[in-house]
Order: C-alpha cells, then sequence, then structure tokens
C-alpha cells in the first residue's frame, strides 16, 4: 500500500527527515509515533504531497507520489487542526466537500453515527471545539477511502465521542482498510494499533508490535515503554 524509500527533508538547517525508509504492505492500524520534532507532520504531509522531499521515492498503492496528484483521490485525511469557514453551516460545509469530491458519500450514515443532527444548521463559528471535531471526522470518512490517514482525531472529543470514534475505526479495519495514525493518547494508541512505528530524528526507531515493543524495551506497560524510549534517547 505504502513505499517510502530514503526520504530526506530539511528546513533551512533543520534536517527533518534522515534516510527514512518505510513499507506498509498489510491492512490494519498503524501508530506513528514519535516526541515533537521527529518527523511525523511532515511524513504525512509528504505521503498527502503537501511536502515535497529533498530526495527519496514514495508509492501509495504502486503509484509514485512526485509530480502526481490523482492518487489522493483514494486516501481520506483527517488533520489534526481544521480550518473551516466559520460563516458556512454544518450542512453547508458537508455538500460543498462533497461536491469538490465528486465522489459517493456516506454523510447521513455518520452525522446520525457521531450524533450531529442538531448542528446541521448552525455555523461552524458557533460550534465547540468538540464538535467541530466530530464535523473533521464526518469530512474524513464519508468517501470510503482504502487509506486513511488520521492526524491526532481524538483531539478535542468527549468519552462517549471516543468510545464511538475508536468502533469506527475497528470497523474501517475490518473491511480491510489501511489507516494510520498520529496520537499523544497512548491508552487510545495502545487499544486501536496493530503496529507501532516509532519516529526519531527523522529516522525510525522501532518498528512491530505493542507487545514487541514492550519486551525490546523491559517494560510492562505500553505508556513506559515510550518513556523508556524517550529517556534513553535525551540520556
Amino acid at each position: 500500500m505504502v513505499s517510502i524509500k530514503n526520504l530526506h527533508k530539511k528546513f533551512g538547517a533543520l534536517v527533518v527527515l534522515n534516510g527514512l525508509d518505510l513499507e506498509i504492505n498489510q491492512k490494519g492500524i498503524i501508530a506513528i509515533l514519535g516526541p515533537n520534532g521527529s518527523g511525523k507532520t511532515t511524513l504525512i504531509k509528504s505521503l498527502l504531497g503537501m511536502v515535497v522531499p529533498a530526495k527519496g521515492d514514495i508509492e501509495i498503492a504502486g503509484e509514485k507520489v512526485k509530480d502526481h496528484w490523482n492518487y489522493r483521490k483514494d486516501i481520506d485525511y483527517l488533520p489534526q487542526i481544521a480550518h473551516f469557514p466559520g460563516n458556512l453551516k454544518v450542512n453547508e460545509l458537508i455538500r460543498m466537500i462533497k461536491d469538490l469530491r465528486g465522489k459517493d458519500a456516506r454523510d447521513k450514515e455518520l452525522i446520525e453515527f457521531f450524533k450531529l443532527e442538531p448542528f446541521l444548521d448552525k455555523k461552524l463559528n458557533n460550534l465547540s471545539g468538540g464538535s467541530k471535531q466530530k464535523v473533521n471526522l464526518v469530512l474524513c470518512f464519508m468517501f470510503d477511502s482504502p487509506l486513511i490517514i488520521l492526524d491526532e482525531p481524538t483531539s478535542g472529543l468527549d468519552p462517549v465521542s471516543l468510545l464511538r470514534l475508536r468502533d469506527l475505526i475497528q470497523q474501517e479495519k475490518a473491511k480491510g482498510k489501511t489507516i494510520l495514525i498520529t496520537s499523544h493518547i497512548m491508552s487510545f494508541v495502545e487499544e486501536v494499533a496493530d503496529r507501532i512505528v516509532f519516529l526519531l530524528e527523522g529516522k525510525i526507531y522501532f518498528n512491530g508490535t505493542v507487545s514487541e515493543l514492550k519486551t525490546s524495551t523491559g517494560q510492562p506497560d505500553f505508556e513506559h515503554a515510550i518513556a523508556n524510549i524517550l529517556t534513553e534517547n535525551n540520556a
């Protein structure tokens, strides 16, 4: 599904990606983790064509990303911070995104799933952060694409909505999709992720399951395993 070879990117003198290699062939949920500045956001934006690497190759579903755009029609993306036009109503925004994508959409199903019916006629700048995030989730999941990229999907969600999101992600996994997630909520990651890709200084430090990470760090739980990596590399 995703093939990344020898990816390099600098912003001025700052090296963000440093020869990163990653192959994602299996379906399921892959969590891309790492401290601030590790290269997570730059990696995601490179996959989406929003950042152009200085060197290296990216292929998605066998199609090279460089100098192409058509591959993006089969990716659903949830940005960490969605900048919605505040003067639009929720239903107007959903209709606009459907028109832009030009694909079949299951917006009604997701609106009901996230209990957004009371907010459809409200302007986006009048919504709470949690309600905006639910709109963000509807926009992301409504096109049923084979690759889903979720950047901090739990942001602002209440406990009930968080449970619904977890169930939705598991439903998408059961359909055979590939789902990439970044999150600072380690308990959420441990619940849903089939595989952990941990970045440090623009390279992959660890690539494996949660249980393999615990074993390799000698830690009994996931959060301590992550903390162990950070402590060792800041020593």
